[in-house]
């Protein structure tokens, strides 16, 4: 039987790990990683609607950060319409395109 031991004096099936505790730790380690979407004041929802105003009038292609718990999203692109009513915009980039909800966007650039 002191053959099964190691060194250290484990058993030497005890450092085997069952692919459910593998799959626990990852859940638990990308719990630690998440973030908090950051509140825009006023100011910057007012600068983040003027550079869409401006895409959808003038054609101006902006860059969209779009918030996501573990990391931000860049889309960039055209935009093609704005609907108020649903607070979403539409984005137009080569021949795709994508609704984007307001409330997502973290912030908004002109390229």
């Amino acid at each position: 039987m002191a053959k099964k031991l190691d060194g250290n004096g484990l058993w030497e099936s005890s450092r085997m790990m069952l692919p459910e505790h593998k799959s626990r730790i990852r859940r638990d380690e990308l719990e630690t990683l998440r973030r908090d979407k950051p509140t825009l004041d006023d100011q910057k929802q007012e600068e983040m609607e003027r550079a869409l105003v401006l895409s959808l009038r003038n054609h101006v292609r902006v860059t969209i950060v779009l918030f996501d718990p573990f990391e931000d999203v860049r889309l960039s692109g055209f935009i093609t319409s704005i609907h108020a009513h649903t607070r979403e915009i539409k984005l137009q980039w080569a021949e795709e395109w994508k609704w984007i909800a307001l409330d997502n966007i973290v912030e908004v650039y002109t390229c």
